[in-house]
């Protein structure tokens, strides 16, 4: 039964518990996190929804990091209705001092009656604790309510605090013989405009995007976000590996009037005129240790972007940087765009480049993988099979929200 509003209608049953409710409410809680995507790094996207006898009474979500939690927003807009209500969240309450106080305490302070909340918070600080504090003042607390759809939202951040590494996703489009650019080098556009807007939603929800310097050099990209009717895309941090210095000064990359920040990465094989060049126009540098084959060792380059709460990378290209990402498994996720079109030719490159492997056994493999036809193309995106809290030998220990 539905009223007006739209709002669901509960019958509690005895135990005061409804399963079939429990999950409305709370995919409604999810649908409103999501709106927080892009804007609250490195915290999580979280929604909560108020319900008393059935009908919402206020919701909210966590709009940016260092302001007010869902819980708080969806507690102010339902006022002294929120006394005796439900609540959903998408995420384990905190119960610590942070940005922002302890979640937990609002709650009780409120005169809630019971708490459901879809996934637990993978983070120390607050792991089972918020789940503890509202049990020990009185609360009803129920979890495990849309658990996949949480921990899918927010995958990056979970990632990220478990690691203290950024998610990273690696995003291609070719042609339907493998294809990136023709012969001569023309890649503009393989990709269709409705695709080419869909994964630019990848670049407002990342943190940070990179590329490598023969991409840089060759297309001159600006690595800004563009959404048709979106009016406050999120520009991420532009990241260059040039181990070497090669990118010239003047590229667009380095144009200090571009939204957010650059990033730089390199090795101590970078000339010292061209980093002080870099440093003068406003970019940020980083010195890292190089691999065997003197570009940038990719571990290091993680581990340094987790330290600046960099919680998701896009990792757009070229060739060789797509290689060393996937032969190294620092991959957790593939976009890859393919167009309807032919292209041929033994010299055109592929997205991948470097040795690759030597038995089919051996390939980068992904599960989960399923497909999606946007526009005239069709983008196929799965999951690596790695279990990428086990391969970095990172500690846990990131601690936000």
């Amino acid at each position: 039964m539905v009223n007006s509003d739209q709002h669901k209608v509960i019958v509690y049953n005895n135990s005061g518990l409804d399963q079939e409710s429990d999950r409305y409410f709370m995919e409604r809680a999810l649908a409103l996190a999501a709106k927080g995507q892009g804007y609250t790094s490195p915290n999580p996207a979280v929604g909560a929804v108020v319900v008393k006898n059935g009908n919402v009474v206020g919701e909210g979500y966590h709009r940016r990091a260092g302001g007010p939690h869902a819980e708080v927003e969806a507690l102010l807009a339902a006022g002294n209705e929120a006394l005796g209500s439900t609540i959903y969240v998408t995420l384990e309450p905190c119960n610590h001092y942070g940005r922002t106080p302890p979640c937990t305490e609002s709650l009780i302070a409120a005169g809630i009656r019971r708490v459901v909340y879809a996934v637990g918070d993978p983070n120390p600080r607050v792991s089972g604790s918020g789940h503890r504090r509202l049990e020990e003042a009185g609360l009803i607390v129920a979890s495990d309510v849309c658990v996949d759809e949480a921990r899918q939202l927010n995958r990056f951040f979970f990632h990220y605090i478990t690691c203290a590494m950024p998610y990273v996703i690696a995003k291609f489009a070719t042609s339907l013989d493998g294809k990136v650019a023709t012969r001569t080098g023309d890649s503009r556009w393989i990709s269709g405009e409705k695709s080419r807007q869909h994964t630019h939603f990848l670049r407002h929800i990342c943190d940070a995007i990179v590329i490598g310097a023969d991409t840089a050099i060759a297309d001159n990209p600006r690595l800004t976000t563009r959404i048709d009717g979106f009016p406050d895309p999120r520009h991420p941090i532009r990241i260059l590996l040039d181990s070497r210095g090669r990118v010239p000064l003047d590229a667009n990359i380095f144009d200090p009037a571009l939204p957010g920040r650059t990033i730089i990465a390199a090795t101590d094989a970078m000339p010292k005129m061209h980093k002080a060049g870099l440093i003068k126009k406003g970019m940020e540098v980083l010195t890292l240790p190089s691999a065997p084959d003197g570009r940038v060792e990719l571990p290091s380059f993680l581990r340094a972007l987790g330290k600046r709460e960099i919680t998701s990378l896009l990792v757009e290209g070229g060739g060789q940087v797509l290689s060393s990402f996937i032969s190294t498994k620092l991959v957790d996720e593939v976009w890859a765009v393919i167009a309807p079109i032919i292209i041929g030719g033994e010299s055109a490159p592929g997205p991948v480049r470097g040795l690759g492997v030597e038995k089919v056994a051996e390939a980068f493999q992904l599960q989960d993988a399923f497909i999606e036809k946007i526009g005239s193309d069709f983008v196929i995106k799965g999951y690596a099979r790695h279990v990428s809290g086990d391969r970095h030998g990172a500690s846990p220990g990131a601690q936000v929200r």
